[in-house]
């Protein structure tokens, strides 16, 4: 006979009872990656239920930093997934961790292999100690900036690009016209680089306790080896995973020999277990402020995300989402994150005019750039109270350019032969068959002239300057933060804490929530709009592209644009 008794004995009630749990060691695996934002719709949410969002690995280690069942923070460094903008932001919201004397750890297997190791080494360097594997290296080998250019290979194929810019700095269109950097572009580059690595370096002597001398001596010899990172006071230790996790487990568990183990947990899973879902709109009652995320080009229409990656920003979806801003009396106040390297002037200004027109109906804006925020993507911030970026964000770039490529020499070349008939002496204008006629010429210098005239003037207003003094530091350069804020482009380094504190303080309200704005309910995607104000029209809309991020220049060449596994032209059956 089967005994159940001894079938269950190990079964005990006492196990699915309470049981003691030790502090919490928050872990962090940068290898998985890092999404921008959680995107809105079901698809793509699908599609990156494994991503870790960059705000939300933000707002978890700071929750961590106040909650005194917290012990610890580690983290396995790989900065790939990151620009060095965000990377800055994550410096300082670990900086903030460390603040409250809880221990912060990375480790890494190796900081680059054959080099290229900057940023994964510059980001631990925030940390309060810093572990390499045995066997590998620091690649801190020095920035370096490579730019391509396609001039002479089109000339061999006997395609021509025609364009304009204003002004010498606005190097876009370069690639396609000159064979290496003309003299402002090679300035404007050199100090890109140079800024930035300055920063780093400045950064690693602070945290590592060392010269900048000596650091940029170690910098010429990189990559450096994990016993000669060791000696030089780049590392605190040599360990595998398994010793950097047993020596934190004796440093944060509980004193006495009955006391629980320390339990490990993700930061984005303990940034969500620990937050309160949102309520429905019409349950939800209390002030706060609105976080509106803009990112990728700047169109013209709705705002498109792709699940395969990619976002585009479309004014369409921004200038709805401020709309709707305006109207909710429970929003105080606006902090707009925008990363993006411009695109339309019209819908930039578009952008700009609704964010000022909600700064003007009382709720103050603060616009807080990403890794990128340059030309359009500078634009779109003029119609705030504040502009924050971080020491290494790409700003500026107060300029413009158009042009095309004349591909009627390469066509004939293989034969391909096209004929048109037309009205109008412009009708052509930006036909990629043959080049601008004189009269073309003269309207693209006009209209080259115009929007640089009204884009300076624009940021005269905005930032309280003469048209004079803005054109000094616009025609087309691009800055770092770090530079922009010494030219009055700026008005604050930080990322999106620094940008709420100013959003705070404008308000005069104290501590208000910050909620993602907006919040469709999932219906709302099923639903029809009531109108151009109502919130759910600054949905973005999820795309799905057979030619991914190359879709427009596919067709540019006249390829079809469901896709390369589609048949040409049209069919229909009747």
């Amino acid at each position: 006979m089967v005994d159940l008794a001894k079938i269950t004995e190990p079964l005990s009630l006492d196990r699915f009872g309470p049981r003691p749990q030790g502090p919490l060691v928050l872990e962090l695996d940068l290898t998985e990656g890092v999404a921008d934002e959680s995107p809105g719709d079901p698809l793509s949410q699908i599609m990156n239920r494994r991503k870790q969002h960059y705000l939300e690995v933000l707002e978890g280690i700071r929750r961590g930093a106040r909650d005194p069942g917290v012990g610890a923070l580690v983290v396995r460094v790989d900065a790939r997934a990151l620009g060095i903008a965000k990377i800055q932001e994550l410096r300082d919201t670990v900086a903030d961790f460390r603040a409250t004397g809880k221990p912060a750890v990375a480790w890494a297997d190796t900081f680059g292999e054959a080099g290229d190791g900057n940023l994964p080494y510059y980001l631990a360097t925030a940390f309060s100690r810093v572990a390499l594997s045995p066997t590998g290296l620091v690649g801190l080998s020095g920035l370096r900036s490579r730019s391509t250019f396609l001039k002479g290979a089109l000339d061999k194929l006997d395609v021509k690009f025609e364009g304009g810019a204003r002004h010498e700095y606005k190097n876009a269109i370069n690639p396609y016209t000159q064979t290496g950097y003309t003299a402002p572009h090679r300035e404007a580059m050199g100090r890109i680089v140079q800024s930035m690595n300055d920063q780093i370096v400045t950064a690693v002597a602070e945290s590592r306790g060392l010269t900048e001398k000596r650091v940029r001596e170690l910098i010429d010899t990189a990559p450096i080896l994990g016993k000669e990172a060791l000696e030089a006071g780049l590392v605190d230790q040599l360990a595998y995973r398994d010793e950097v996790y047993a020596e934190l487990t004796r440093e944060v568990r509980a004193e006495g020999e009955d006391s629980p183990e320390p339990v490990l947990q993700f930061v984005t899973r303990y940034h969500r277990k620990h937050t309160t879902p949102p309520k429905p709109r019409f349950a939800d009652r209390g002030d706060h402020i609105a976080l509106i995320s803009a990112s990728g080009g700047i169109t013209l229409g709705k705002s498109r995300r792709s699940p395969m990656g990619g976002a585009v920003m479309g004014s369409d979806t921004v200038c709805a989402a401020f709309r709707a801003a305006r109207q909710d009396p429970r929003i105080r106040a606006v902090v707009f994150r925008v990363d993006s390297g411009g695109g339309s002037a019209i819908a930039s200004d578009l952008i700009r005019r609704e964010s000022q027109l909600t700064r003007d109906a009382g709720k103050p804006v603060i616009t807080t750039m990403g890794d990128v925020a340059g030309s359009g993507g500078y634009y779109v911030a003029l119609g705030s109270d504040a502009i924050v970026a971080q020491p290494a964000t790409i700003t500026g770039s107060i300029g413009v350019l158009t042009g095309k490529p004349v591909l009627g020499a390469l066509k004939e070349r293989f034969g391909i032969t096209t004929d048109s008939v037309s009205q109008g002496a412009h009708a052509a204008m930006f036909d990629t068959e043959e080049g601008f006629s004189e009269s073309e010429w003269e309207r693209i210098n006009t209209l080259l002239d115009n929007i640089y005239d009204d884009f300076v003037s624009k940021v005269a207003a905005a930032r309280g300057r003469t048209w004079d003094e803005i054109h000094e530091v616009a025609k087309g350069r691009i800055w770092t933060g770090a530079d922009a804020l010494e030219r009055g482009l700026v008005d604050e380094l930080g990322g999106v804490e620094t940008a709420v504190r100013l959003a705070r303080a404008e308000v005069g309200a104290g501590a208000l929530p910050v909620r993602v704005f907006p919040r469709p309910h999932p219906l709302d995607r099923l639903r029809q709009h009531e109108s151009s104000e109502d919130v759910a029209s600054a949905e973005p809309q999820t795309v799905l592209s057979a030619w991914g991020p190359l879709e427009h220049l596919a067709v540019r060449l006249g390829l079809p644009a469901a896709g390369p596994l589609s048949m040409p032209g049209t069919w229909e059956v009747r």
